[in-house]
């Protein structure tokens, strides 16, 4: 009996009744240009990627779907928080200067992306799935009894160092583990960034609206200032509560591909068949398979004479890291067509990069100053105005979901126009004369630039 005979019978018993998949039925196409990364590990990973396109779409990945949207979930929610406490906390802190949180808050966002992106190459995804949360969480609620600014300030970094490692980790289990059939769902999964604004500014404006200091006050005490307090012990509190679902009610299994890496085949192959399993079907994938394709791919060990590739941390720290090489760097400019187009792309992400964050962390203070212009600038107006423009937000990424499936359209038409459009709205704002436009204008910006960004993350 063969060893994909063996390896069948003995998870015919385990792995529940369901249709078998065919690994050598299922073929995706390789991106990635030959040579761009370890040759044995890319043949490794076309069969992983074909097992799993040969599963399918299921029930495990809408369910990661959901769980790993809760890292998007944060990852909009923390930058805003700190936006929509800037004015109580300025207030109540008189003399501090608004942009040291916001940096502070930034400096914790670069140095979460960079670690917990490495790392999961290092102790594998789950760990970072499953710590990241539980960080912000606690850091955060701590961050509600600070008493004074620079107290606050560090707290909101070492935060941001939870909610910088979401988007780079929970994007990639998700997409490791989706049919790439499915993987345009990556655009739709912004629908939980703009979920996260809008339920940031939903909790504030009650609490904030009513237990704060006037935004014209010559001093405010902390007894009489507790709404951001209350806000942020809120917010911790539900990173808590998402970090709980996603260790304890969801069982992540680690990605195959990691483990692959890593030199474990067998546990790879054996979360395929859990992933299998937990669809109601079976696989056919064999250890077998891995082999002969790193035997295709030419590379043998040393020692053994075995098809071989260097499992050591080190080596999938550097597989990461190549993608980043100047060699990968120069051929995005090997062509002009292809200059031209890598260039837009990066001006593109350099602007919005600057933007985007800019205009979260200050439009608290930009209508609560403009209101006081145009003779309406309440606290309660200024929050529910927040909560107006995050409730635009969130057709934003289902319409842009769609749109970048249109024949016609895609992915570059679809960008060019959210992008267009979002800059002429902002433009348009600053016209405005009262509350109302200035509200519509902005809410017209809101749903432009989350169809932008969904789309501009998915494509590069």
């Amino acid at each position: 009996m063969s060893e994909k005979e063996k390896n069948n019978d003995n998870h015919s018993d385990d792995e529940g009744k369901g249709p078998l998949t065919h690994v050598e039925d299922a073929h995706t196409v390789n991106l990635i240009p030959e040579g761009a990364i370890d040759p044995v590990y890319q043949a490794k990973a076309n069969v992983l990627n074909d097992a799993i396109q040969a599963i399918g779409m299921g029930k495990y990945q809408w369910h990661l779907f959901i769980v790993t949207g809760m890292g998007w979930f944060a990852d909009n929610l923390w930058p805003v928080v700190t936006g929509i406490i800037l004015p109580p906390v300025l207030t109540e802190f008189r003399g501090s200067q608004g942009p040291y949180l916001k940096l502070a808050q930034n400096l914790g966002l670069l140095v979460g992306a960079f670690f917990w992106g490495l790392g999961s190459d290092v102790w594998g995804r789950r760990v970072s799935f499953n710590i990241t949360l539980l960080i912000v969480g606690v850091f955060a609620i701590a961050a509600g009894g600070a008493n004074n600014f620079t107290t606050l300030s560090a707290m909101a970094a070492v935060w941001s160092i939870g909610v910088g490692g979401n988007l780079p980790v929970d994007s990639a289990i998700f997409l490791e583990a989706c049919p790439a059939t499915h993987q345009y769902l990556l655009t739709v999964l912004s629908i939980w960034w703009a979920f996260g604004q809008l339920i940031g500014a939903l909790i504030a404006w009650p609490l904030i609206a009513n237990f704060s200091c006037p935004t014209t006050s010559t001093s405010c005490a902390r007894r009489d200032n507790m709404g951001w307090r209350y806000f942020v012990f809120t917010m911790g509190g539900l990173m808590i509560l998402l970090w709980g679902i996603r260790f304890f009610v969801f069982k992540l299994k680690e990605s195959p591909k990691y483990l692959m890496g890593r030199g474990r085949d067998e546990k790879a192959v054996e979360n395929v068949h859990r992933i299998a399993k937990y669809n109601g079907k079976t696989s056919n994938l064999t250890v077998e398979d891995l082999n002969r394709a790193a035997e295709k791919a030419g590379a043998r060990d040393i020692v053994t004479g075995e098809p071989g590739l260097d499992t050591s941390a080190k080596a999938a720290v550097l597989r990461t890291v190549e993608k980043f090489s100047f060699d990968h760097v120069r051929s995005l400019f090997a062509t002009g067509k292809l200059a031209y187009s890598s260039s837009l792309l990066i001006i593109i992400w350099a602007l919005i990069g600057l933007a985007f964050p800019l205009y979260n962390a200050f439009i608290t203070v930009f209508f609560t100053l403009r209101g006081t212009d145009f003779g309406d600038g309440s606290i309660d107006r200024t929050y529910r105005d927040l909560v107006i423009l995050s409730v635009i937000g969130v057709p934003g990424a289902i319409i842009g979901g769609l749109l970048v499936e249109l024949p016609y359209l895609g992915r570059k038409g679809t960008l060019s126009l959210a992008t267009v459009s979002t800059g002429v709205f902002l433009f348009i704002s600053t016209t405005a004369r009262n509350s109302n436009s200035l509200l519509g204008w902005n809410c017209a910006y809101s749903f432009t630039s989350n169809v932008m960004y969904g789309v501009l993350y998915a494509m590069t």
